[in-house]
């Protein structure tokens, strides 16, 4: 396989940490050494995740790699935008694994959850032996999760769930179901554990995109759970808007790492490859093209890297979060897009990565809020009135 070096137009790394820069390596090499050589096999055969690459993605820290204590790994938030960068630069289904695990589950618990749960589920998480996944999106309720029909009511000192929950990462090999319901008093965040009865996750098949990531569909019919299973410290919209906004920062970075594999890959390519007596890579069209990509690239990792200075200072607006989830996802796709086309016939085998990518980031561009979404949350930003 050949080598990666990633993309560094600005000197970057010229700003970034020895930690920062350990991180990103340590990650980057796992990536070329243990996960692209197994992925295209799960995603030929069945469309699955490399589970048995979990406990060395443990032992590298990368589940709640910026949450602090319960065998965390603190990492400030640009080096964990870092690993976010090259966990997709193997794949989305790779990012959105750790994502969802760290930023979907443990930081509602870390967040929201009360010290006995934090100190049941953190470091079985930490340590991978307990998988999360985070159960808002329903059927009939995307974009527009405050419309959720999931409801939990009251039984004595406990709690009653009925509901679904749709386009859930890793809901069938999760022990750990972050489930948002409406109560009387409003929504509320559950934690409801694999084996509960009542409770069901089922594998959606027929995916042509995060082949390989496990996506689910949850089933809630009467469950019932001890008050001692919602987390105490979550009312409202703002615990899973919260939980989704640290899924969208590690996006940002993420997209950046699949838009960095295809354009990696197309110029290897372009200079390997003859076309009309020359180098694909010297015909003008082609130049261009790779102008384009590169700037793209280069504009979103100064993005990228001025939120994670951002978020460390404690500066971060959702807001911001939004106009880098919208654009990094945007240029990623078309880097993709483009990239297949400098591939040609080659570009649609899955000896490359470009096409892989390309339908993987038709699924970031819409979840954790779509493309659309993203614009209106700046527009209402900007004028300061939501959208009719």
């Amino acid at each position: 396989m050949a080598t990666y070096e990633g993309l560094d137009f600005m000197l970057l790394d010229d700003e970034l940490s020895d930690e920062e820069l350990l991180a990103r390596e340590t990650v980057r090499s796992f990536v070329t050494q243990e996960f692209l050589p197994v992925i295209q096999e799960h995603i030929r055969q069945d469309g699955s995740f490399p589970m048995e690459l979990v406990p060395k993605i443990a032992e590298l820290g990368l589940f709640g790699a910026n949450l602090h204590g319960y065998g965390c790994a603190g990492m400030n938030n640009v080096a964990y935008g870092l690993v976010m960068q090259e966990l997709e630069r193997g794949d989305s289904g790779l990012r959105s694994f750790a994502s969802v695990q760290g930023s979907l589950c443990m930081y509602p618990v870390y967040t929201y959850g009360s010290d006995e749960q934090k100190e049941r589920w953190l470091p079985a998480m930490a340590a991978g032996d307990v998988i999360g996944c985070f159960g808002l999106t329903e059927p009939d309720f995307g974009s527009f999760a405050q419309g959720m029909r999931t409801k939990a009511v009251r039984k004595g000192d406990g709690w009653i769930l009925n509901g679904t929950k749709r386009w859930i990462t890793n809901g069938t090999v999760a022990k750990l179901a972050v489930v948002w319901a409406q109560t009387e008093e409003g929504v509320r965040g559950f934690l409801v554990e694999a084996g509960t009865p009542g409770f069901e996750a089922r594998d959606i098949k027929g995916k042509f995109s995060l082949r390989g990531s496990v996506t689910s569909e949850l089933f809630l019919q009467d469950v019932e759970l001890p008050e001692e299973s919602r987390l105490p410290k979550a009312e409202g919209m703002k615990g899973p808007l919260s939980c989704l906004t640290q899924a969208r920062y590690g996006i940002a970075w993420g997209a950046l790492g699949a838009a960095m594999a295809c354009f990696d890959e197309v110029v290897t390519y372009s200079r390997d490859r003859i076309v009309q007596g020359g180098p694909l890579a010297a015909k003008q069209l082609t130049q261009q093209k790779l102008a384009e990509m590169f700037t793209e690239i280069t504009k979103g990792q100064l993005l990228a890297h001025r939120l994670g200075r951002l978020k460390d200072l404690g500066k971060l607006h959702h807001a911001m979060v939004s106009m880098a989830k919208r654009n990094n996802v945007d240029i990623a796709l078309q880097v993709a897009r483009v990239a297949r086309d400098l591939l040609g016939a080659n570009g649609i085998v899955d000896d490359y990565q470009a096409m892989r990518h390309m339908v993987n980031l038709e699924t970031v561009r819409t979840y954790e809020g779509t493309h659309d979404i993203h614009t209106l949350i700046l527009g209402e930003h900007i004028t300061g009135m939501r959208a009719l």
